[in-house]
């Protein structure tokens, strides 16, 4: 059955998020960490703060609302018949350079992603690189029309046609013209960036007409700029900036970022080859408590790879995931776990007949300028042996931790996955997939994953994923513990809309008013 949509790209404004803060005027100055971007490239990009940046200047035919769902950019309605997607582009469609926006631009920069994440002997397959995933084709029909095919008739496709679209004569120099709301004025790597207003974009012109990102080489440069006033706005990931709240002249508005920090357990590893075991560390552990005494509440709780809050996640499944020791303790008991030698650690016998102990390793590795990590690892090990449990720490570097996990050679570990903006966690979930490295092995959970992959309307996939969350909590095949939060400090209020997001950080800002 065909699906088609008629979008209309509107601004979400809801009340203002706090009346204490002034309203921005008509510039802001942003302070900004960077030390490796030296050159304008929206289809390589370096750092995340840059993301947000070319987010203000370039443009995908998709772009994901406030409620997380697909909505049209450039496109301005798409349809489906099977695996074919057709995009209908907006009518006078200008790149900043007053160039004129067609369907060979979109196909041209389509496919100059899709080559470099195909190229074997590129080291760097682009940040775009999932688009390979997605399409098979994409093509022409006319000024106007692209045509994409596919290999499946998939709804998570329209997560992927947001990739940044450039003319087909810049896919390779610096500074691209972008169909955005705003365009570079100046650049002085590690120094500053300016952008004006973009006198050729297609909606009404932004009230904010300047925005100055200032560079700072160290995050906490970043926080002391703002702390003097040097910079009206400044984004921040460390854990120390849950220290500002929103006042009378300052607000802290909390985003998500797209890391899910994760407990992983190695299924082909004894004794957390029995789902007792598994069950038994996640009803022991409070997560809850992580989240808010080591993280400083600088995070976003979910107890599965999707967002918690939206349209995506399943809420009915919290029996599964409250801490709960007397029945983390009978399923060790089931499982024929006691201390049989009152030396404070749980044993059993063996195929052989000999005694082992409930003894495991956990591996963690740490970020520069942050120890969250191994403070967390130091809380389940202690919360875990004061259950008969025997847990080792092995503290590793970023590069050895990555060994290990596609290795296998692990039993726990603490890490973090970049979830891509499509909800799908296939990558993770299906048995023998590059990203599952606990080595899980479901039938039903890649029966269930395929069968996303087939959904075309929102409403189906929604029931889906609500399916695969449920057989993720009845199989414990690791612990999600939450997305990883950061913050944007602002003297100035520049945007009302709901869902400030990590790489969309001034995300609002063209449709603000006073």
């Amino acid at each position: 059955m065909a699906l088609r949509s008629l979008c209309l790209l509107i601004a979400v404004l809801l009340p203002l998020m706090h009346a204490d803060a002034s309203n921005v005027a008509d510039d802001l100055i942003v302070g900004i960490q960077s030390t490796k971007t030296t050159a304008i490239r929206p289809l390589e990009p370096l750092e995340r703060d840059f993301m947000s940046i070319y987010n203000l200047m370039y443009e995908g035919l998709m772009v994901i609302n406030d409620d997380y769902l697909p909505d049209c950019a450039l496109a301005e309605s798409y349809s489906n018949t099977g695996k074919t997607w057709t995009f209908k582009l907006r009518e006078d469609l200008k790149f900043s350079d007053g160039s004129p926006v067609t369907a060979d631009d979109v196909v041209a920069t389509a496919n100059w992603i899709l080559n470099k994440a195909k190229d074997s002997e590129s080291a760097n397959k682009g940040y775009y690189m999932n688009l390979k995933y997605f399409v098979s084709s994409i093509s022409a029909r006319d000024d106007r029309t692209v045509v994409v095919k596919a290999d499946r008739s998939y709804f998570g496709l329209l997560y992927a046609m947001t990739f940044p679209v450039l003319p087909a004569w810049a896919l390779d120099t610096d500074n691209p013209p972008g169909t955005g709301p705003y365009r570079v004025k100046s650049f002085l790597p590690g120094n500053s960036l300016e952008l004006e207003s973009n006198p050729n974009w297609w909606q009404n012109p932004p009230q904010v007409k300047s925005i100055l990102f200032v560079m700072h080489s160290k995050p906490a440069e970043v926080i002391e700029a703002y702390e003097y006033a040097r910079v009206d706005t400044a984004f921040t990931r460390q854990i120390a900036s849950a220290q500002y709240k929103s006042g009378t002249s300052s607000l802290a508005l909390d985003y998500r970022t797209n890391q899910l920090e994760c407990l992983l357990m190695n299924h082909s590893s004894f004794p957390l080859d029995s789902k007792n075991v598994r069950e038994a560390i996640r009803y022991l552990i409070n997560v809850d408590y992580i989240a808010q005494q080591i993280y400083n509440g600088m995070v976003e709780r979910t107890n599965t790879p999707f967002v918690a809050g939206s349209w995506m996640y399943n809420d009915h499944l919290d029996s599964y995931f409250k801490q709960d020791a007397a029945k983390a303790m009978a399923l060790l008991d089931e499982d024929g776990w006691s201390d049989t030698n009152d030396d404070g650690i749980l044993d059993k016998p063996n195929e052989k007949g000999n005694s082992v102990k409930l003894e495991m390793d956990l591996y963690v590795y740490e970020e520069p300028e942050n120890d969250v990590r191994l403070e967390t690892a130091n809380y389940i090990k202690d919360t875990l042996e004061s259950y008969g449990f025997s847990i080792s720490i092995k503290m590793v570097s970023y590069e050895e931790a990555a060994k290990k996990l596609t290795a296998g050679a692990f039993d726990l570990a603490l890490a973090s996955y970049a979830m891509d903006p499509c909800p799908d966690a296939g990558f993770m979930l299906i048995k023998g997939n590059t990203g599952n490295y606990c080595r899980y092995r479901s039938d039903a959970m890649t029966d269930l994953c395929s069968e996303l992959r087939t959904q075309m309307e929102q409403s189906n996939y929604q029931y889906t994923l609500y399916k695969i969350q449920e057989q993720f909590a009845k199989d414990c095949p690791f612990i999600c513990m939450f997305y990883r939060s950061g913050t944007v400090l602002t003297r100035k209020m520049y945007t009302t809309v709901r869902d400030v997001r990590e790489l969309e950080l001034l995300r609002g800002i063209a449709q603000f008013r006073e």
